[in-house]
């Protein structure tokens, strides 16, 4: 399957995933929704501010490192945010901003954008001297969605954690277009 195929439709509907269970957070808890922007499931765990940022992070940052491209200085600035998210977590207004940004860069991806960039080589760089060496194909099916579905896994624990209600139904949304009609009963 091509890299287009595969990420950019995987990171839109979990993008809209995240933008619902911050709209049934809002609406179960009005008055503390901000709040939860501060909850983590551990302490030593960053709390859904940084995940919701990271997740939006994650989906552009593939985009850009599968065509070869520099991350973009505003884009960097998303992930220094997560990164912070525990001491400044933002508003609802400031997660759902990073989550439309990110859906709208998708969305001027054209058919085949990340396609070439299967084969191109990519280093993750990590604190600490540590370097993953890797080509794009690797680094999108080891890194990319296994790192970005982290963050959307721990956003939807956090907010399952902090009393919210949401199930399996709320985290896949985008499967009901694929549902089966139940076939009508025999006379």
């Amino acid at each position: 399957m091509p890299l287009t195929d595969l990420l950019v439709p995987t990171y839109r509907n979990m993008l809209k995933t995240l933008a619902g269970l911050l709209d049934r957070a809002e609406r179960q808890a009005p008055a503390g929704a901000e709040g939860l922007l501060s909850a983590r499931l551990a302490p030593d765990m960053l709390p859904l501010a940084a995940q919701l940022r990271f997740a939006a992070y994650q989906a552009q940052e593939a985009t850009f490192r599968l065509r070869g491209q520099a991350i973009p200085p505003s884009l960097a600035a998303v992930a220094a945010e997560g990164r912070e998210a525990g001491n400044a977590p933002g508003s609802l207004a400031d997660a759902r901003a990073r989550i439309d940004q990110a859906l709208s860069q998708l969305d001027g991806l054209t058919d085949d954008a990340l396609d070439a960039g299967d084969t191109l080589p990519i280093a993750i760089e990590l604190p600490g001297g540590v370097t993953f060496d890797m080509t794009g194909e690797t680094y999108a099916r080891d890194w990319a969605l296994p790192q970005f579905y982290f963050h959307v896994v721990t956003a939807y624990a956090i907010l399952r954690n902090q009393g919210i209600g949401i199930g399996k139904a709320d985290y896949v949304p985008h499967m009901f277009a694929y549902l089966r009609s139940a076939p009508a009963p025999s006379a």
